[in-house]
């Protein structure tokens, strides 16, 4: 590998703080590191925080697969580059990230915070449900529409937020989507483009579902806070076996009044749960 291919693959990153502990922050699909930043700054004040986007987000490289094994690998890398073991928070896909490189590498890590999603294999449409009525999340049908707007007729992102709106009904996920919606260039020359390569995720989306068998007797053995959404199915209790399994120090938090995106729909309450996790595994 050569140096420039070398600095090709690094993930985009920014840190916010510059004194105190580092926390390491990992958006799940779709996203990218900005997601975090009102949390961040709510924690810039005594910790360094950084907000890396993954591969085929954000400001991150396009890659040719979607593997969680070779986003552990990258996330690594950076967590290498500070020389100190950080607190690594992960949510949804970027929390499947977390737990791969927490088992693979536990020295990099003080602690491990994973947000609403399980160690587990997961139905290809997302969530989990006991409820027949409740629909699992459409991630098909989020690529689906996102792929479907017209981006050299678009003009306005109000434009693109009502072509998405018969297929992501909720505004705070069209919201979310549309983060990653960007306009390049000025006047006449600007063009739409998204910040996801939609066609690899598309393809992968199988994948992400998984969760690849850790290597053989593998634990993370250090602090984990584990927070989800009361009002999600993506972790239960079912999944509290497996949990413990691979992650034995885990203390579960259920977070009231909130769905898969925790952070965003109670950044209070998920701001405060996490400074006392951090303040504990920092004494």
């Amino acid at each position: 590998m050569t140096e420039e291919t070398a600095a090709d693959e690094r993930l985009a990153a920014r840190t916010l703080g510059e004194a105190g502990s580092r926390v390491v922050f990992v958006h799940g699909l779709f996203g990218q590191g900005k997601n975090w930043t009102t949390i961040a700054k709510g924690l810039s004040d005594g910790h360094r925080v950084t907000l890396v986007d993954l591969p085929n987000h954000g400001h991150s490289p396009w890659t040719e697969r979607v593997d969680y094994l070779d986003m552990a690998g990258l996330v690594a890398a950076e967590l290498e580059s500070f020389g100190e073991p950080v607190t690594l928070v992960g949510h949804s896909m970027g929390g499947k990230v977390a737990m791969q490189l927490a088992l693979r590498r536990p020295e990099l890590l003080r602690a491990l915070v994973v947000v609403d999603i399980a160690p587990v294999e997961y139905p290809l449409q997302g969530g989990r449900t006991e409820d027949p009525d409740e629909e699992a999340s459409p991630f098909e049908e989020f690529i689906a529409a996102m792929r479907a707007v017209d981006l050299e007729s678009l003009r306005t992102r109000e434009d693109a937020d009502a072509a998405l709106k018969a297929a992501v009904p909720s505004r705070m996920v069209r919201s979310f989507l549309l983060q990653s919606l960007v306009r390049e260039g000025l006047g006449a020359d600007g063009r739409w483009r998204w910040r996801l390569n939609l066609e690899l995720l598309a393809r992968d989306l199988g994948e992400l579902r998984r969760f690849p068998d850790p290597p053989a007797g593998a634990t993370y053995d250090g602090p984990v806070l584990w927070v989800a959404g009361a009002n999600s199915h993506y972790v239960l209790p079912e999944d509290r076996a497996r949990m413990d399994e691979l992650f034995p120090t885990t203390r579960l938090v259920r977070i009231k009044n909130a769905g898969h995106w925790v952070h965003s729909e109670q950044p209070e309450v998920f701001l405060e749960t996490l400074r006392r996790f951090l303040a504990a595994v920092e004494e």
